[in-house]
């Protein structure tokens, strides 16, 4: 009786990992269904309104994949979550500032071949000194503690936010950091439907973000340094018996991380035309949300997961059907963020897994 009941048990127990895929996997297409819902019910709704706010978010979601495709590019080769990566981003601006405005002049008055030597020369200083930068941090802070229990280079990636968010604060002294307004004014649109648009200046970043992330994937697919930041990605000791220098490799990835960081920071005080010792906090957090949201380690992914924040923040901010208050945006933006990890842990083009030991 025993042994029979055993048996019966057995088919039961295995088949429940396979009804809780089948759940997860309806449940995944209700909230995708209830997206979809939203989407067109704006359209519908207001389709100029939605027109000219997904525009806007897919400028958005440009500058938020050049900050996130860091964060995957570190997770991916050393599995550290590199907390301070927003704070490059941060300093991007701030020298974007520093060296366009105040050491070469920029202020939009010059002809638009001087404007673009100088917005070339800006945005090249700042991706430089960032990815410098970064490669300091991993050497000095990262590298000593590669082979430590997880949690310190978690901590240790905590603590060197705030340390370079000090010296930010201390060097701007709490005030905002301006530059003058070098792209197209916002009235200069590209197109105009009704009251509503899209202004040259927000195509001139998406036209400077995608060369940039079309050249990221270039190198890491087709280069042979991206084929030893893959090989290390996939097993540092096997990589290292093949002959690849896999300390190299890790500084490599994190110069990378910080030239995208500098580039997006550019963008985004020519962009917005302002910078603050905090911006890459919140900014940080959106785009490594990002990350997570499309698959962390999967730059595709983290692609995908910055042009949908992007949406969904200016979707909720812009259109008619939306959680009233733009205060509410975080709250929005995290929760589906949560309800797509429930269902699907490993983010929307990652893979499942397991840990590494």
């Amino acid at each position: 009786m025993t042994a029979q009941t055993g048996t019966r048990r057995r088919p039961m127990l295995a088949a429940l990992p396979r009804f809780s895929q089948q759940v997860n996997r309806v449940l995944t297409w209700v909230v995708v269904g209830l997206f979809v819902v939203w989407v067109v019910g704006n359209f519908i709704n207001a389709p100029k309104q939605f027109v000219s706010v997904f525009l806007l978010g897919i400028t958005l979601g440009c500058i938020y994949a050049l900050v996130a495709l860091g964060y995957t590019l570190v997770y991916g080769i050393i599995e550290l979550i590199n907390f301070a990566h927003g704070d490059v981003f941060m300093w991007g601006s701030m020298f974007a500032v520093i060296i366009g405005v105040r050491g070469l002049g920029l202020d939009g008055s010059q002809s638009g071949i001087v404007t673009s030597a100088l917005l070339l020369v800006t945005i090249v200083a700042a991706m430089t000194l960032c990815g410098t930068g970064n490669v300091i941090i991993e050497r000095l802070v990262y590298k000593p503690l590669r082979n430590a229990p997880k949690l310190a280079p978690l901590i240790t990636a905590i603590g060197m936010s705030f340390i370079l968010q000090t010296i930010a604060l201390r060097y701007t002294h709490a005030r905002e950091q301006t530059a003058d307004n070098v792209l197209p004014d916002p009235s200069h649109r590209l197109f105009t439907i009704g009251i509503y648009g899209y202004a040259w200046k927000n195509l001139i970043v998406v036209l400077i973000t995608l060369p940039v992330l079309a050249a990221l994937v270039y190198l890491v697919r087709s280069t042979r340094q991206g084929k030893a930041m893959r090989a290390v990605a996939q097993d540092t000791d096997a990589a290292r018996m093949m002959g690849i220098n896999v300390d190299r490799t890790i500084s490599f990835t994190f110069a990378l991380g910080g030239v995208l960081a500098g580039a997006g920071g550019t963008l985004w005080v020519l962009w917005q035309t302002s910078t603050r010792y905090d911006l890459g906090f919140q900014l940080g957090l959106f785009a490594f949300t990002a990350a997570v949201l499309g698959g962390i380690g999967n730059l595709q992914g983290a692609a995908l997961g910055a042009l949908i924040i992007g949406l969904l923040q200016a979707g909720n901010d812009g259109l008619s059907w939306h959680v009233p208050g733009s205060s509410w945006t975080q709250s929005v933006v995290f929760a589906v963020l949560i309800m797509i990890l429930v269902f699907r842990p490993q983010g929307l083009l990652g893979e499942a897994t397991a840990d590494r030991a």
